[in-house]
């Protein structure tokens, strides 16, 4: 189904805030306390928690100095507030650290069953102030099964985070799993390392989230919304945020068994990210749509944008049966502002006969590296339908801007591709589709392969066709200087026009 971009627009304001009665009732400080960062608080912490709770609510105030602990549980109606100064430290011992059975199924059940801090079905439960919670990650080395969480939220209503820096997790900083009504506002994120899992915050199968003002620096995906079990991620709100990663900064996926519904992403910033400023990714079935992003500039990232369907079919949990084809459909990316050093070029791909329906890229401007070489004639991209998606996947690309294939519905307005080196590469390839606007293409050659129905308007760029099966395109002579338009062979003269 291609949806009109009409109905992208109508996004109604439902991530509401959570009640955050913890703030309300109580305020307790634990007894017993030690701040040497040497002697385990985990006692006396998850004594206050508990105590706390029994009292109907608050929060538990947690003094300046270095706290050593292991797992601790939040409760209802309870919050932990780190004044400046106070640091919650992670044991360096994995025995600190229970296994923990999770009871909503999801493929994150087979990561590890351990974390810093954690909330189960919890309601109204927050962490908040000017302090810090340290995973100790560099303690941990191993599998996923030796290194916890930071914090994990799974099944919680009404869950705040404001203000404090979360840094050094030897995991996933944070996972909420099946949680609604979610606020992280003005949080700090500091862990970046390689290669141990650092996802700045992963909100997963999670309806109404709101994040906002946030700076992330982060070994892995910086904000990543996942789908890994049957339930979507719905109505999510994300704004005015910094972000940098050693992987990609914004992304949908890669598990998107549940999909996406009624996302935005906006008025934030990108840099010095080693794959994809914006990945948009669909391969274990699911459905995305709706989705909204604008006004995102980007600063040495590998590659601006990578948009994926595919068809790796992984279940939510190993034995289920493999969900069906997922479906990729209502994408609006508007004022992006991207520079790229990279090799890598941004791609918008599904697969032969599953395209990327109705997407629009407006007012773009990509500053690419360039300096590519013509690929031979016969070279063909592969498809890799059950691959892993990641933006350099395809390996070389023909085009050295912006490369489209498997696509309908998709209108390219106001996009500007400019190479820092020269290269002979088209600067978009469109490659198998049906239904193209392109209006405003400001680069060196547009190239058209089996484009059925387009329409090319108010373009300075040569235009050459290819494919047997192109058909009905029109390309308008409304610039000062002719079009300039070079058809293969195998293109019949009836397939396409140049107008006024």
């Amino acid at each position: 189904m291609i949806y009109s971009r009409r109905a992208l627009l109508l996004l109604p304001w439902t991530a509401v805030a959570p009640r955050l009665s913890a703030q309300n009732g109580s305020r307790i400080t634990p007894t017993g306390l030690v701040a040497d960062g040497a002697t385990l608080n985990t006692r006396a912490l998850q004594e206050a928690i508990d105590r706390c709770a029994k009292a109907g609510g608050g929060e538990v105030l947690i003094p300046p100095g270095r706290y050593l602990t292991g797992t601790l549980h939040l409760r209802d109606r309870v919050g932990l507030y780190l004044e400046s100064g106070a640091v919650l430290l992670g044991s360096p011992r994995l025995e600190d650290y229970p296994q923990l059975k999770d009871a909503i199924p999801s493929f994150t059940s087979t990561y590890t069953h351990r974390c810093l801090i954690r909330a189960d079905a919890a309601s109204d439960v927050a962490i908040r102030g000017y302090g810090a919670i340290d995973g100790n990650g560099t303690a941990f080395e191993g599998e996923y099964e030796v290194r916890p969480y930071l914090l994990r939220f799974i099944g919680c209503k009404g869950v705040h985070m404001q203000g404090v820096t979360l840094r050094n997790s030897a995991m996933w900083v944070q996972h909420y799993l099946d949680c609604e009504d979610v606020l992280i506002e003005g949080i700090r994120v500091r862990s970046r390392r390689r290669h141990v899992n650092n996802d700045g915050i992963d909100i997963d199968s999670c309806r109404r989230v709101r994040i906002s003002n946030c700076d992330i620096d982060c070994g892995d995906d910086a904000i990543v919304l996942k789908a890994t079990t049957s339930l979507p991620c719905r109505d999510i709100v994300i704004t005015n945020c910094i972000l940098s990663t050693l992987c990609s900064a914004f992304k949908l996926g890669t598990e998107s068994n549940g999909g996406f519904d009624n996302i935005v992403f906006s008025n934030s910033t990108i840099y010095d990210t080693n794959i994809a400023g914006i990945a948009l990714e669909m391969v274990d079935g699911g459905t995305l749509s709706r989705i909204n992003i604008s006004n995102i500039v980007m600063r040495n990232v590998t590659c601006p944008l990578f948009l994926r369907l595919g068809n790796r079919a992984r279940p939510v949990t190993a034995g289920d049966p493999r969900p069906g084809m997922g479906s990729f459909a209502g994408v609006m990316i508007r004022g992006i502002d991207a520079t790229s050093e990279s090799k890598v070029v941004s791609s918008i791909t599904g697969i032969p006969g599953h395209p990327v329906e109705d997407v629009l890229l407006e007012n773009i401007r990509l500053t690419v590296a360039g300096g590519g070489k013509v690929l031979a004639a016969d070279y063909q991209v592969p498809e890799k339908p059950e691959s892993y998606p990641e933006a350099s996947m395809f390996g070389v690309l023909p085009a050295h801007g912006l490369y489209c294939r498997h696509v309908a519905g998709l209108s390219l307005h106001g996009v500007t591709i400019r190479a820092a080196k020269p290269d002979p590469r088209p600067s978009v390839i469109v490659d198998d589709a049906d239904g193209l606007s392109i209006k405003g293409l400001h680069g060196s050659q547009l190239e058209l392969r089996n484009v059925r129905h387009a329409n090319i308007r108010e373009s300075a760029v040569a235009v050459h066709l290819g494919g047997a099966n192109t058909e009905d395109v029109a390309i308008a002579a409304d610039q000062a200087k002719a079009p300039q338009v070079l058809a293969g062979p195998e293109v019949s003269s009836q397939s396409w026009r140049v107008s006024k």
